[in-house]
């Protein structure tokens, strides 16, 4: 992206770990708790992504953050400041609307300036403002056009574009990408990560979308049942989710339930019904021997091999039973002897017709002991 604002024209903040900070934030309605003690900070240039199922209590966490609802108990500061009480048109926290909610009466560009009228700014800072913005989100010539003129795409950059003029604290986003089709999903993701390093505040996105907000996110917080549950890089969360929860929220996963036989130096051994060998796995952590625990792997970390492994473990028989080809890569349904069904992802490196692996091949499948996760059962 070229010809954008510089940093220097947006205002600027010192770096801070804690630029913005939420502190055991509870809220309740009529007794039922929807968000419970949640406390969290997010850095002073990060995009950070709020993740979960619907219900979860995210859209509220964001209202909170917005000023459009009052928690129970708790505070939030931004930039040092205190703004738990304070009116949402004074905090300078921009939002972003999953509908958008533009002006159908107003010009792309008059959409993009009304907010800086409410402020009765003077004409030419504002035009200037509008300005800037317009270009650095690329609508600069459509600027004249009405919101039906317009496509999808360059809806939701006006939208952005209105929510970012006034140069707020943070941005808050709320579903942006939801009304999107596929290809233009991802292409805005890409811009938007692009923006935000450019304009140099804070992002906060709330999404039900895994995909997204992995794509995305510097960090992200993943909340079940209106706590947090894990916060993290998206490739922490991946390969290290400290729960069955988080571990099949994030990505298709595979579980075997089992028991911890014996522990060494950098490894244990599992034991499991699931599956006709034992599970050998390094980067454990301390669980003790006779733990109960679940012994998760990615589909895309298991192999498939027409012959048999020469070591003693981590690898077992099956029959392929179903295969479903997803164009790079091919998903595999494998029923093992104990009748439990895995799911085995492959790129697609070679045709189709050219694999040597097909329905009701009896195969073998094998892993790595690193690619191996133990979660608490």
């Amino acid at each position: 992206m070229h010809g954008v604002a510089h940093h220097s024209d947006f205002l600027s903040y010192t770096q801070d770990e804690q630029y913005v900070k939420i502190e055991n934030i509870t809220k309740s309605y009529n007794g039922r708790i929807i968000l419970d003690n949640i406390s969290l900070t997010i850095k002073r240039n990060e995009f950070f992504a709020l993740l979960g199922a619907s219900g979860c209590g995210k859209t509220t966490l964001l209202r909170i953050l917005a000023g459009f609802d009052t928690p129970t108990s708790g505070t939030i500061t931004v930039d040092g400041i205190d703004v738990t009480d304070t009116n949402p048109r004074d905090r300078g926290i921009g939002l972003m609307f999953q509908s958008y909610a533009l002006f159908p009466n107003m010009t792309v560009r008059e959409n993009v300036m009304f907010g800086l009228k409410q402020d009765k700014l003077q004409k030419n800072v504002m035009n200037k403002m509008t300005d800037d913005v317009l270009e650095l989100v690329e609508l600069t010539e459509i600027a004249n056009k009405m919101p039906h003129q317009i496509s999808g795409g360059q809806k939701q950059r006006t939208a952005l574009a209105r929510s970012i003029v006034k140069r707020p604290k943070l941005l808050l986003l709320d579903e942006p990408m939801s009304a999107l089709d596929k290809y233009l999903r991802e292409k805005t993701q890409f811009e938007l990560c692009n923006i935000q390093e450019k304009i140099n505040i804070p992002f906060v996105i709330v999404t039900h979308d895994q995909g997204e907000a992995m794509a995305m996110a510097d960090r992200m917080g993943i909340m079940h049942n209106g706590c947090i549950t894990q916060i993290g890089k998206p490739h922490e969360i991946y390969e290290f989710p400290n729960s069955k929860y988080v571990a099949s929220f994030i990505g298709d996963i595979n579980f075997f339930d089992g028991i911890v036989t014996e522990i060494g130096n950098d490894y244990s051994i599992v034991e499991s019904d699931d599956i006709e060998c034992n599970f050998y796995i390094t980067n454990t952590g301390t669980i003790p021997v006779d733990s109960r625990v679940t012994v998760a792997i990615r589909p895309e970390k298991i192999m498939i091999s027409n012959s048999k492994p020469t070591y003693p473990r981590n690898w077992t028989s099956g029959i392929v039973k179903e295969i479903g080809y997803c164009g790079g890569i091919s998903v595999y349904h494998i029923v093992l002897q104990s009748g439990k069904t895995i799911k085995v992802v492959l790129p697609n490196l070679v045709r189709m017709s050219e694999r040597n692996i097909t329905w009701d091949d009896v195969v073998y499948i094998l892993w790595r002991a690193e690619n191996c996760i133990i979660l608490p059962s």
